[in-house]
């Protein structure tokens, strides 16, 4: 119990002080993102929870893709919190053994690209922008 109360504290401390400097860079946006696919009742469509750097989340939905699994493409609609659009892309997810390779497009071009994973809860995401 000791061990385990020390464990507990160690990481509360540790999560607390990058809690801090995360305040701190409130201001700085970084390149990274993540998204969270999960599957809709309506067939070729996910539902997503999104977010970029310490300041933009929210909500989306992908549609237009496979009735089964989540390879496959797709034309996926961002929203902030606040209900306000946000961005629209082709979306392109690959799966290559474990690994999705998952790609943002708008008329043909680049504009992000990540790698993700199956979980319990959906297709967890990371991706960063691709900057000119």
């Amino acid at each position: 119990a000791t061990k385990t109360l020390l464990t507990c504290v160690a990481l509360f401390t540790f999560l607390s002080a990058n809690a801090l400097a995360n305040e701190a860079e409130q201001g700085e946006i970084i390149n990274v993102g993540f998204v969270l696919y999960t599957k809709s009742r309506a067939p070729g469509t996910l539902n997503a929870r999104w977010l970029y750097s310490t300041q933009y989340r929210g909500p989306g939905i992908a549609i237009g893709g496979p009735e089964e699994g989540f390879a496959g493409d797709y034309h996926v609609r961002y929203f902030y919190e606040d209900g306000a659009f946000g961005d629209e892309y082709d979306l392109q997810i690959k799966k290559v053994d474990a690994i999705y390779r998952v790609n943002w497009m708008v008329e043909g071009e680049l504009k992000a690209t990540g790698v993700g994973m199956e979980t319990a809860e959906g297709l967890a995401v990371g991706w960063r922008r691709i900057l000119d």
